[in-house]
């Protein structure tokens, strides 16, 4: 989207009706279920314009929760009609726009494992056992600290990291320290070979001297959705 998409404000109702850009089965290519099949949920729309974002989360149709729930149990199972994929991930745009709480305690009770990828800026009453994967944003040039009934939450904080952007250049304290949370690094797409290559260089090595975790997106390498 490269910060052309609105900035839409966050929605009310009661999850029955969402905004839902595409559903489709995939590997999950980033954090710390890298690697494994997922059915990917993306939401429409995003409260933030990153001018780096690399994600078509607009043009999104009106979907009943019900459908989510078959279109999901339909890519979960393989030819031989075995249950292959039990990780359903909840991103977008910003997944925390919506009213989806409804729909994970829905997946959660049907068996799936349940992970959401946030921007950090927003947040909903979700159920414990949904993974909150966290990717702040720098915004006016300053990572803003999570508010705490976010953090109590967090799996997992991921930085993007470049070395072309000073705002991105370094893992900043957003409270992950007080709740001990792991923090991922990783490099990001710039639309340009080279500089993807340094940037994932740049990414080893803060991951190298502080101990962070190297989170690559392995979708992209392997030409996968």
């Amino acid at each position: 989207m490269f910060g052309n998409n609105p900035q839409r404000a966050p929605q009310k109702g009661n999850g029955e009706v969402l905004q839902v850009k595409e559903i489709f089965p995939t590997l999950q290519g980033e954090g710390p279920y890298a690697g494994w099949s997922a059915i990917f949920v993306r939401m429409g729309g995003c409260n933030l314009t990153c001018d780096f974002c690399d994600t078509d989360f607009e043009d999104f149709d009106e979907w009943h929760k019900d459908s989510i729930l078959d279109e999901v149990a339909k890519f979960s199972i393989n030819e031989e009609n075995q249950i292959v994929r039990r990780l359903v991930v909840i991103t977008g745009g910003e997944p925390l726009l919506q009213p989806i709480a409804p729909l994970c305690d829905d997946l959660l009770e049907r068996g799936f494992k349940v992970q959401i990828e946030t921007n950090g800026t927003l947040w909903r009453g979700l159920d414990k056992r949904v993974e909150v994967i966290c990717s702040p944003k720098n915004t006016h040039g300053v990572y803003a600290m999570l508010r705490d009934d976010l953090l109590q939450h967090i799996t997992a904080l991921k930085f993007i990291v470049s070395t072309y952007r000073e705002n991105y250049k370094n893992v900043m304290e957003v409270g992950q320290s007080a709740y001990n949370i792991p923090v991922y690094v990783q490099p990001m797409d710039e639309q340009d070979q080279q500089k993807n290559l340094d940037n994932l260089f740049y990414a080893t090595d803060l991951a190298q001297k502080h101990g962070y975790r190297l989170s690559v997106q392995l979708h992209k390498i392997l030409g996968i959705r």
